[in-house]
């Protein structure tokens, strides 16, 4: 009956063992550095705007989330203005995807950021009365 339970005591343990060897190999260990080539920067790129398949880098540079963008549209509004249209919706779409900020500055340039970065827009000045609409108003009682 003792050789009994040492056959038995032998086999827990022998099972434990290879248990414990396969619990050590289940995990992967991650890296948490940096990449290479990959900083800490902003990086600001200029595109120029010539064909609609130019779009297809400007949306990749954009869905990296780390550039920001500068388009020179002029060279395809002065060929054909509704490829512009159709060029700034499909950027537009991503933008609004990675809830990032478009705007336009100029009559040629677009500006395009990712989530981390806004553009800023001034809100405009109230314009001043004219003298006339001052004089009139100052004559106006309140009951």
């Amino acid at each position: 009956m003792r050789n009994f339970f040492s056959i038995i005591k032998r086999k827990i343990i022998k099972n434990e063992d290879e248990y414990g060897a396969e619990e050590e190999q289940d995990y992967v260990e991650l890296d948490t550095s940096l990449e290479e080539g990959v900083s800490g920067k902003i990086l600001v790129r200029t595109f120029n705007l010539t064909d609609f398949t130019d779009v297809k880098p400007i949306i990749d540079a954009l869905r990296e989330g780390r550039t920001i963008i500068i388009i020179n549209i002029k060279p395809l509004k002065d060929k054909d203005m509704i490829e512009v249209k159709r060029a700034i919706n499909k950027i537009k779409k991503t933008v609004d995807a990675v809830e990032g900020d478009i705007a336009g500055f100029g009559d040629d340039y677009v500006i395009v950021t990712p989530s981390i970065a806004e553009v800023y827009r001034a809100r405009e000045k109230p314009k001043k009365k004219e003298e006339s609409e001052e004089e009139f108003d100052e004559d106006i009682e309140l009951v």
